[in-house]
């Protein structure tokens, strides 16, 4: 298994991020592209000492970029992790 802090990269807080955090208690991590929901589930339980409900990923494919010439590369690949926490339990993001 890997480090926890080599699976979680940051906390994503945006609109979306926030709102998802105050109605269905979830928050939202870029975590490292091959990190399994397992090993989310521990990093964020041994960093926060939460007890964790549900975890949720998606990939996302990294956006084309154009340079000078014909050739066409990509921005790197992330993922991102949708974690739901148990009632009553909730981390402070200040």
């Amino acid at each position: 298994m890997k480090d926890m802090f080599q699976v979680i990269d940051t906390i994503q807080l945006s609109e979306k991020a926030t709102i998802l955090t105050e109605t269905n208690n979830e928050y939202v991590f870029k975590v490292n592209p091959d990190a399994t929901k397992v090993e989310i589930r521990k990093a964020v339980e041994q960093l926060f000492g939460k007890k964790v409900e549900a975890v949720r990923t998606a990939n996302y494919q990294g956006k084309k970029k154009r340079e000078r010439r014909a050739d066409f590369g990509r921005t790197k690949k992330w993922k991102k992790a949708f974690v739901r926490l148990a009632e009553g339990e909730e981390i402070e993001l200040a």
